[in-house]
């Protein structure tokens, strides 16, 4: 079952795409216009800050008697939170803005995953393969060669290949309408920390995101099956230039135990990151007595490149020996606040995540996000009705 997906359906959702972004930026130059005065510097994230710990500075976590010690690590960020209930159960500079390298794949993952059935093919064209960064990962695709869509799902999470990012984008309406819609996921997520820039996680000036919004993100995904399912692989066959395959194994260390990384017990993924300027980056969940906790861990500074997976080992361990004996502070659901209590609570509404003057320009990705949700719209449409098409011919 061949599915070529022609570059006259591609130009034609392209089209689609301008007129409409076109249509509404006047829109959405007005609305800014329009947009009431924001008060003072910080907001709502003022108010949340006030309401939450996990806006403050320094290790945040609060203990009943008998609780362990919080273990001593050199990451700049961290968060360890229960991915049932969302309880944020410790964290360290937990808000702190940070590159995530390949870790924000994992948004990319739950932006697109559920527009594109996994079982399409799809030919490769050059066009898709322009503007991989130097240096990129890299899971091997080849211009003119055709790939399964869950083959190249299987080179985003086992092979961190931007490569495969890139075409899978370009399925679903080109480089800058995907990070549009990741910036949208992000937001309706609570996830207020992050600016995407580039969807594959490459560096690029002023993309960040924060221990807590890979939290939001890794937890997200464990609730796809389709994420939670290429995220928990060990290895797979990817496809070759000849015909043949080769195989490829995750690059998540503490998953597979590859060099000398012993591998760690109830482990399920999710996702690990390394760029110059990110440093080493990881999402890591683990399941343990009917409990699943999700750790991230952003940029040891000790310990060379196996810290990212120490650290994490050290902060899962402490998680499930911690839980029951410390009370959140913080939640992973939208907002992320919990009141504190006696005279420290606020009341409820200020402690509810709305875009920030970070934002500014959120009423124009409001938009742009609209366009560019339609055309994954119209172009996962055309690929479905393809795939029909093949199955009863």
């Amino acid at each position: 079952m061949t599915i070529g997906f022609s570059s006259r359906a591609a130009r034609s959702t392209c089209v689609l795409c301008v007129a409409g972004l076109l249509t509404l930026m006047p829109a959405a130059a007005a609305a800014r216009a329009v947009l009431p005065d924001p008060g003072p510097p910080g907001g709502p994230r003022a108010a949340a800050a006030q309401a939450s710990p996990l806006y403050r500075s320094g290790t945040q976590v609060r203990p009943r008697p008998g609780a362990p010690g919080v273990p001593d690590v050199s990451a700049l960020s961290w968060v360890v939170a229960d991915a049932g209930t969302g309880d944020v159960l410790a964290a360290h500079d937990a808000h702190r803005k940070l590159p995530p390298a390949s870790t924000l794949k994992t948004l990319f993952a739950l932006t697109v995953l559920p527009v594109l059935p996994g079982g399409i093919r799809h030919e490769v064209s050059a066009d898709e393969l322009t503007g991989i960064g130097p240096g990129s990962s890299l899971v091997g695709v080849v211009e003119g060669h055709t790939y399964r869509v869950s083959d190249l799902w299987n080179g985003v999470f086992l092979n961190s290949g931007n490569d495969a990012v890139h075409v899978l984008a370009s399925l679903t309406g080109g480089w800058s309408a995907t990070a549009a819609r990741m910036q949208a996921e992000a937001r309706a997520l609570g996830a207020l920390d992050t600016h995407v820039r580039s969807p594959d996680g490459y560096d690029a000036p002023g993309q960040v995101s924060s221990a807590y919004d890979l939290a939001v993100f890794g937890r997200a995904g464990l609730r796809n099956p389709d994420f939670a399912r290429y995220c928990a692989k060990v290895d797979a066959m990817f496809p070759g230039r000849n015909g043949d395959s080769y195989g490829i194994i995750n690059t998540n260390r503490l998953l597979t135990g590859a060099d000398g990384v012993e591998p760690y017990p109830g482990l399920i993924g999710i996702k690990n990151g390394y760029t110059s300027n990110a440093g080493n980056t990881l999402i890591a969940a683990a399941r343990r007595d009917g409990r699943t906790l999700v750790v991230t861990v952003m940029n040891p500074q000790e310990g060379g490149g196996h810290a990212v997976y120490e650290e994490a080992r050290s902060l899962l361990d402490w998680g499930f020996e911690a839980a029951g004996h410390v009370d959140p502070v913080g939640s992973l659901e939208s907002g992320g606040a919990r009141p504190l209590p006696g005279p420290q609570a606020v009341p409820a509404a200020v402690a509810v995540a709305r875009p920030s003057q970070d934002d500014a320009g959120w009423p124009e990705t409001g938009a742009i996000v609209g366009v560019a949700g339609l055309g994954a719209g119209v172009m996962a449409l055309a690929l479905r009705l393809k795939l029909v098409r093949v199955e009863k011919s």
